[in-house]
């Protein structure tokens, strides 16, 4: 991530216009990024939206397959402050480290949640012999009150899943049709996986004070006669209480929400704050080697570089 991204630049309206009777949809499209030798899709932030809820950050990693000598992704010590790091695992398995001293491979249907807090530093790599990888890698910007908070990192491998209408459900944080998953959030938050065994069409209830997407992640997704196909994000802004969801057989959603976050949210590179003072500290402090992010001795590989920043000190 190397790009300066501010409230006053992006679409910031959370109120999709209704026409007739019916809300209209967002449509968000990706584009390429690349990501420790993975090519990525990058559908938050972008031009067209910037947040949904206090997710800020989407990364659709894969699917790919790693061919001869390709050792999958490998992304060297770099720091990150005032944002949580959110791995959704579908296939492969990636290993975790931190400046904390963790150590967690993350595999298929589990959860990697990195609090970054004031400052913390990881890795992360493909696992030795893997040869596959698809993930979803978001992030979450923590509000003001707790954008200094103490860095820690939780896994979760057990989320509450369950079937319904054909499609399995896995509810990745937050709460939803009556269940909680055990995810550690700072503001009010959901995110669930949806995978179609057949073609299926449901209908799913929303909270009208939370703004939503849906992120098509294999095949095409229909909302209410509109396609989109996969990569591009549904956005359908706040005020709903349900939407009408068609997914192919073999298809995949995941679908992100949240209380708008009414603060201003800055980010540069791999930080996220509310000033570009509080950024640039945390590079000066990076680059300086501070112990703030403190070290990953078991990495074999040089550190991250950020570039300079945009803006005069």
């Amino acid at each position: 991530m190397s790009t300066l991204v501010e409230d006053r630049d992006l679409g910031s309206s959370r109120d999709c216009p209704v026409v007739e009777g019916k809300h209209q949809i967002q449509h968000v499209t990706p584009r390429t990024a690349d990501v420790g030798g993975i090519p990525v899709n990058r559908v938050l932030p972008s031009r067209q939206r910037r947040l949904v809820g206090a997710w800020c950050f989407l990364d659709h990693a894969g699917p790919s397959v790693f061919k001869g000598d390709s050792r999958g992704l490998r992304v060297g010590p770099h720091p990150h402050i005032g944002l949580q790091t959110f791995t959704w695992m579908i296939e492969g398995e990636i290993l975790h480290r931190d400046s904390q001293g963790n150590q967690q491979v993350i595999r298929p249907g589990q959860v990697n949640l990195m609090t970054a807090g004031r400052g913390i530093s990881h890795t992360e790599e493909s696992v030795p012999g893997e040869t596959q990888l698809h993930a979803a890698q978001l992030w979450i910007a923590l509000p003001e009150a707790d954008r200094r908070t103490d860095p820690r990192f939780d896994h979760y491998p057990d989320l509450p899943s369950w079937e319904e209408q054909g499609v399995a459900f896995t509810l990745l944080t937050g709460e939803f049709a009556g269940r909680r998953a055990p995810t550690l959030a700072f503001s009010p938050l959901v995110g669930l996986d949806l995978v179609s065994r057949e073609a299926s069409t449901l209908r799913l209830s929303l909270r009208a004070d939370f703004e939503y997407g849906v992120l098509p992640l294999e095949g095409e997704l229909d909302i209410e006669g509109e396609t989109f196909p996969t990569n591009e994000m549904a956005y359908l802004g706040r005020g709903r209480e349900a939407v009408t969801l068609s997914l192919p057989a073999g298809g995949r959603v995941i679908l992100v929400g949240g209380e708008p976050l009414d603060e201003e949210i800055l980010i540069w590179w791999n930080f996220v704050g509310h000033s570009k003072a509080e950024i640039a500290e945390a590079q000066q402090d990076w680059e300086a080697g501070s112990q703030r992010f403190g070290s990953i001795p078991d990495y074999d590989g040089a550190p991250l570089t950020p570039p300079p920043l945009p803006w005069k000190l």
